[in-house]
């Protein structure tokens, strides 16, 4: 045992930067980060979401569920127990930034060494696949070609170096959005977003993706004004910002996030909350409000023209699925409305609602600092792989060469 411990430690010091999770539901990128004691971790939220289950964290414990099969890990202690029985890890399960996070090796040896018939390890690819999974996509000659000598060394998150995202904190100033029924005394929607959205820019300059804020203070920036600081150079767009609902019977039981990119609006709801998102410009001056946001039904071609509302739609999606890992609400899907915000980003752009401020359990949520910490790491992590996702749809070997 204590040889075979040895070795699982001496194998983990050539960890890669990111494994692929494939499924029969899709294949997933997961990074690989160092934690404290040098060994390599993984999200484990991401990695038994990808591969169906459930993560719960309660007091010392992590119960995770895979295969249908209950895992429990003490935080900090290197082992499991699996089976009535406490069998060794090279490195313990962690809390980091309020995320649980796996030792790499429970992916790269444990699932498959346990479900021998269900999972498989590929180190040369370093790619967990399940039973039922497509196979690799062959490399083409492009991508078995030899790299040259000018290309940029990729970052330990898997990507290239180089990009550039607009964070939108929503409202500011004059124009503090909703009033956050449920939020502490004085907090408003303005400054949730704030807080959060410096959050996701720490995280996503943590990884090496450099961020340009809409706003960093309590300040108005006019909705026609926000979209073009995602311009040259800037890969996407995102906005944060907070649901809630008009008083009428019911209306705090209402909890959840759901996710938005620009297109004509097919629900009530959606339409609601644009119009709701969009009444903002009423805390603009006449000058700054006369600001040409376009019709939409331009902007919708020019977008479907140059392919920007399909990767709006990608992203969205992506930030969705990561958002229901570490959220506590109900997962309301991806959405369209004709959001003002978005008409002016020429880049792929969507706007995140990430919770109800009217609704008791997702106030105390968004408003603890566990909640927004989650919620960032969870929104850096979508950017990062759609990214990484799109590098790979692309062939490109510098995104900024497709813009």
């Amino acid at each position: 045992m204590i040889a075979l411990l040895a070795a699982a430690v001496l194998a983990l010091g050539h960890a890669p930067a990111a494994i692929s999770v494939a499924t029969a539901r899709g294949e997933t990128t997961i990074d690989v980060r160092t934690g404290p004691a040098g060994a390599p971790l993984v999200s484990a939220s991401a990695l038994v979401g990808a591969l169906g289950g459930s993560v719960r964290v309660s007091g010392a414990w992590a119960e995770i569920d895979v295969a249908r099969q209950p895992f429990r890990f003490l935080l900090g202690g290197p082992f499991y127990r699996y089976n009535n029985r406490v069998q060794p890890l090279a490195a313990p399960a962690e809390m980091l930034d309020d995320t649980l996070y796996l030792p790499l090796q429970f992916a790269t040896e444990v699932l498959p060494r346990l479900f021998a018939g269900r999972y498989r390890y590929d180190p040369a690819a370093a790619r967990l696949s399940e039973a039922g999974a497509p196979p690799p996509a062959p490399a083409s000659p492009v991508a078995a070609a030899p790299e040259r000598r000018d290309d940029p060394p990729r970052l330990p998150s898997g990507i290239l170096p180089g990009h550039m995202v607009t964070i939108d904190p929503g409202h500011g100033g004059v124009d503090p959005g909703n009033p956050g029924l449920f939020f502490p005394r004085g907090v408003r929607e303005k400054d949730v977003t704030l807080q959060i959205g410096l959050l996701v820019r720490d995280e996503l300059q943590r990884r090496g993706v450099a961020v340009r804020m809409t706003r960093t203070t309590d300040t108005l920036i006019a909705l026609g004004d926000r979209g073009a600081y995602c311009s040259e150079g800037c890969d996407l767009f995102l906005s944060v910002h907070i649901n809630s609902l008009p008083k009428r019977p019911g209306y705090t039981a209402a909890r959840g996030f759901e996710t938005y990119f620009l297109a004509e609006a097919k629900t009530e709801d959606a339409r609601r909350v644009a119009r709701m998102e969009n009444d903002a410009v009423r805390f603009e001056t006449e000058t700054v409000a006369a600001h040409p946001a376009g019709g939409l039904d331009f902007i919708l071609k020019d977008l479907q023209l140059n392919e920007h509302l399909r990767e709006s739609a990608l992203l969205a999606a992506r930030v969705q699925d990561n958002l229901d890992r570490v959220h506590t609400g109900t997962n309301r899907g991806v959405k369209q409305a004709g959001f003002m915000v978005l008409t002016t980003a020429r880049r792929p752009a969507i706007l995140a609602e990430l919770g109800y401020s009217t609704n008791p359990e997702d106030g105390r949520f968004l408003t603890s600092s566990a909640g927004q910490r989650r919620l960032a790491v969870a929104l850096a992590d979508a950017v990062v792989a759609y990214l990484h996702e799109y590098e790979r749809r692309t062939g490109s070997a510098d995104s900024t060469e497709s813009r």
